[in-house]
């Protein structure tokens, strides 16, 4: 299958990211990082290792078959064995694995160095998105599968996947890099075993329940740098795609600043601003088609055997205490369903149990507030 090449892109003056190019290439992606085109390098040495093997193998075969076929009077020859043979069909492969192994150590070694990095991010998989964070920066957020690719993937959704730019490999916030810094990743697990993966800065750590993977990076340049899960981690495994930016370090000094601007102001909107049912359903709905539809579907009919409908269930429009338990708290009975409190902030929350309450007919006519979800928490 053939990698895509992104042609590096910005971020707008607003802020909003802005779709990359794809060229279409018949090899590995460009590497990204030193330990990258080291692995490229091992890929391009041990590919053409292989084909000489096989030229030789395959010529070698050519020739005796023509020059030694019975239409020309060949005779086989009866002989048990050939000392000098079976000597030389041993030891040229032996130096040759030799020969393979002591650049494959270096690169090995190069992918497990650590060193004391600039930026330190702690991923987090769970089913089926990744968690950012970063701990010294006080920054944190959730990337998920962007949500036309979502509904492009729905069955009798419609629209097409040929139409939806980068389909299931688009995210809606990426995780954002500095370039020519080194950078600590530290992988772990909320639930089952994941698997990071970006082909262009030439490594895959898993991310493990329970413990903490560690890998250095230094990404060269500016640009688009695109990946997956690549364990096999549930129903989901194909919609928890990667999406790395790099950016040079002053305009990601910048966007972290915007970052923790926007924190700070939703945090402030949580506590000392009315809560209105408009606002509360604007915010739910994007939180839900974001987040949830991806279990209970965008129409809130879910899944029939697999997860429940939203739109008319008896949670949905019965009891709001519930509601609040199940989406904070999670359910015991169906350990899919996750506790959301740990995850999103009280107007998150808020919205969208609105949301799900007054949309697709249920119509329960009730306005959740932030101060109801903390203290359900």
């Amino acid at each position: 299958m053939p990698a895509t090449a992104e042609v590096p892109t910005g971020t707008s003056a607003t802020g909003s990211i802005a779709q990359p190019t794809t060229a279409l290439h018949w090899n590995l992606p460009d590497p990204a990082t030193a330990t990258g085109h080291q692995v490229y390098d091992m890929h391009m040495m041990v590919t053409l290792v292989c084909a000489l093997i096989g030229l030789v193998v395959f010529a070698s075969m050519t020739w005796a078959i023509v020059r030694w076929r019975r239409s020309e009077g060949a005779v086989a020859a009866r002989f048990s064995h050939h000392a000098g043979l079976e000597v030389l069909w041993t030891l040229v492969p032996t130096l040759i694995l030799v020969a393979m192994a002591i650049p494959t150590t270096r690169t090995l070694l190069a992918i497990n160095r650590t060193a004391a990095p600039a930026v330190t991010v702690r991923i987090t998989g769970s089913q089926w998105k990744w968690h950012y964070a970063y701990p010294d920066l006080r920054l944190a957020f959730y990337s998920n599968l962007k949500s036309d690719s979502r509904e492009a993937s729905r069955k009798g959704s419609g629209q097409s996947p040929a139409a939806v730019p980068n389909y299931l490999t688009d995210v809606d916030r990426p995780l954002v890099l500095p370039t020519g810094q080194d950078i600590q990743l530290q992988l772990g697990s909320d639930d089952v075993i994941h698997s990071w993966w970006v082909p262009a800065f030439g490594f895959k750590r898993d991310a493990i329940p329970g413990y903490l993977n560690l890998v250095d990076i230094n990404i060269e340049r500016p640009g688009w740098y695109r990946g997956q899960c690549a364990e096999l981690c549930g129903a989901g495994h194909a919609y928890m795609p990667i999406v790395v930016h790099a950016v040079p370090p002053a305009q990601f000094e910048g966007w972290v600043a915007q970052e923790q601007r926007r924190q700070a102001a939703e945090l402030a909107q949580a506590a000392g601003r009315p809560w209105t049912r408009d606002e509360a359903m604007t915010q739910g709905q994007e939180t839900y088609e974001t987040i949830c539809a991806a279990c209970h579907q965008k129409d809130g009919k879910g899944i029939p055997g697999t997860f429940p409908a939203l739109a008319g269930s008896a949670v949905a429009t019965g009891p709001l205490r519930a509601h609040l338990k199940i989406v904070v708290h999670g359910s015991q009975r169906n350990p899919v369903m996750r506790a959301f409190g740990k995850e999103l902030s009280d107007l998150k929350l808020a919205g969208v149990i609105t949301y799900e309450r007054n949309a697709w007919g249920n119509d329960t006519g009730d306005l959740v507030t932030p101060d109801q979800v903390g203290a359900a928490r």
